[in-house]
């Protein structure tokens, strides 16, 4: 069994069912996991989204930009006795492999997936491969970046976006927080995405607790989450190639390794 991030301490800061998983993956590697779970995710059911769900046959390509949204969309889709034979004649966009994976959850296959699993790249491979091909469904969280409107938008596509989750800061982990920032010499504080960064920055009252975690390595799961970190002050950071968790443990175990 690998063991480089053996009694390396990691705080796992994203939502609490995701945090077990990638606690698990810590400990296989003999690592020390703490879970703060920083994000409440709960799905989001609008009376006036339901015309979306009455009319899903009009659109060429229905846009996920996370495993999140796909849950919280077929259950919705479930309520409103949606066929499941309907997306076979519906083309599926995947911004990466969990995302596709909870599709395959549903028996769909993602029919596009970007080279980089982020949103500008998702939306600059499409409108490459695919031109022409609307009207277009975005399937998105309150929290969800605007690149895939802006850039549909620009072009003169025809979309429409339905917000089916909502992910809200966990205020009651605030004082989990604070206490594990003092009583630990964290090596890894993982962000999963910004919006884990932003409830990091709002829930952590200590300001002098992170300048005690001066080793401290900020794993961030890509570019996005690590530019949102280092505009948060965090200047020691790391970002895997693949933005995966699987990358952000390659990067930890790289880093562990090469630092001794």
């Amino acid at each position: 069994m690998p063991n480089q991030l053996k009694d390396k301490k990691v705080l796992i800061t994203r939502e609490k069912k995701q945090a077990k998983i990638f606690a698990e993956k810590i400990l296989r590697y003999g690592g020390i996991p703490v879970e703060v779970p920083l994000l409440k995710i709960t799905c989001k059911d609008r009376a006036e989204d339901r015309w979306i769900f009455q009319s899903l046959s009009k659109y060429k390509w229905i846009f996920f930009t996370s495993a999140n949204g796909v849950h919280c969309f077929f259950q919705l889709a479930k309520k409103y006795h949606v066929h499941q034979n309907l997306f076979n004649n519906i083309k599926l966009a995947a911004v990466g492999h969990k995302t596709e994976k909870a599709l395959k959850n549903h028996g769909l296959t993602a029919d596009f997936i970007p080279t980089i699993y982020n949103a500008v790249q998702m939306a600059d491979e499409f409108l490459m491969r695919f031109p022409d091909e609307d009207p277009f469904l975005l399937v998105r969280g309150n929290r969800s970046r605007n690149v895939l409107p802006e850039a549909f938008s620009k072009i003169g596509a025809t979309f429409d976006m339905i917000e089916v989750y909502e992910t809200v800061y966990n205020e009651e982990a605030t004082e989990d927080l604070n206490k594990a920032l003092v009583e630990h010499q964290f090596d890894f504080i993982t962000f999963t995405s910004p919006s884990t960064v932003d409830a990091f920055m709002k829930l952590q009252k200590d300001k002098l607790a992170i300048e005690k975690n001066e080793r401290t390595i900020f794993v961030c799961i890509g570019s996005t989450t690590e530019q949102r970190a280092k505009e948060a002050g965090f200047h020691h950071t790391l970002s895997p190639s693949e933005f995966t968790i699987e990358g952000m443990l390659d990067c930890m175990q790289n880093y562990a390794v090469t630092e001794g």
